[in-house]
């Protein structure tokens, strides 16, 4: 009867650990928020393209444009939470959204705080919560 239990107890430990990791679960959100604006796990400041459809589901930011505003990138297995989504970029890399819209670093951005990328070109902006 114990090993019963224990087979049991191991079976049902196993289907719990099969279902956490085909849901993608994360231990914490993508980005936090610093001083008002999303930040990458890095510190860095996380920016939103204009021309990105919220809710599309893609980005419109690849090859030269992704050089210089490099996604925040989505492992495979992460999976979309409250605020935050995940969509599927031309190369087939994952990228993390907020509100639906494709987040971004900025090249120029040395170090955590900084902020040039903000109204650059006019269509590029500080993802804010």
């Amino acid at each position: 009867m114990k090993n019963l239990k224990t087979t049991s107890s191991l079976i049902f430990c196993a289907a719990l650990l099969a279902a956490c990791a085909g849901q993608g679960m994360r231990a914490s959100a993508p980005a936090t928020v610093a001083d008002g604006v999303l930040v990458g796990s890095n510190g860095m400041s996380l920016y939103t393209f204009d021309k990105d459809a919220a809710g599309s589901g893609k980005s419109v930011c690849n090859g030269p444009c992704a050089t210089n505003w490099p996604p925040l990138f989505a492992n495979d297995g992460d999976a979309a939470s409250g605020d935050y989504s995940v969509v599927t970029r031309d190369d087939g890399k994952k990228q993390w959204a907020f509100k639906g819209k494709p987040l971004y670093y900025w090249i120029k951005d040395q170090k955590p705080g900084d902020r040039s990328g903000d109204g650059f070109n006019n269509v590029w902006r500080l993802a804010k919560p």
